[in-house]
């Protein structure tokens, strides 16, 4: 089951439009051998690299939605991503880790990840990424509480404006018990020490 609704080769052609055009208004000689084939390189891979806008939730999840009656936290770390800064379209990336406490479901493992990449895999900002990882976390699996904290490093801050090298952006979002008790946060914190 494909889990990503096509893009139409007409638009990844008119995409590629764009990129040639933008080449040209910079300065660039489109004919150049080098350059060539790179307005449709450049189209296919923004239609890849933004195909989070054209997947479902409900379709990637697939009922791997499990009965489960442990109360335990279940931890998720290091989940990689990748995606594109919506106030310059430069690349930011780093790491997630998702922590949930079941109320009688649990997920699969992956499709953490994939719920991680569907988000990541659009136009953002990192703060609301980590929001909307939590938010269907907590609504998908009916969870007591749900923590996601993302670590990234953003190329806007390093290549572009202040260019800070070492600058990282680390960003926390909870739901549900994970607000009342000081105790499963610090939980968290110190099973991803691990």
């Amino acid at each position: 089951m494909n889990i990503v609704t096509e893009i139409s080769d007409e638009t990844i052609k008119e995409i590629a439009g764009h990129y040639e055009a933008i080449m040209k208004l910079l300065g660039e000689d489109v004919t150049r051998e080098g350059l060539k084939k790179t307005p449709m390189r450049a189209a296919k891979a923004i239609v890849y690299a933004t195909r989070g806008y054209r997947q479902d939730p409900d379709k990637l999840i697939n009922e791997a939605i499990f009965t489960h009656e442990g109360s335990r936290m279940v931890i998720v770390k290091d989940i990689e991503f990748y995606s594109l800064c919506e106030h310059h379209i430069l690349p930011f990336f780093g790491k997630v880790s998702v922590g949930y406490i079941p109320n009688g479901k649990t997920i699969g493992l992956s499709k953490l990840a994939r719920l991680v990449d569907l988000y990541a895999r659009r136009l953002q900002v990192q703060e609301r990424m980590t929001a909307q990882i939590c938010k269907i976390v907590m609504e998908k699996l009916d969870a007591k509480g749900v923590i996601v904290v993302c670590k990234g490093e953003h190329l806007c801050m390093k290549m572009r404006g202040v260019e800070k090298q070492e600058s990282a952006t680390t960003t926390v979002e909870t739901a549900g018990v994970f607000n009342e008790s000081e105790a499963l946060y610090d939980e968290f914190f110190r099973a991803l020490s691990y």
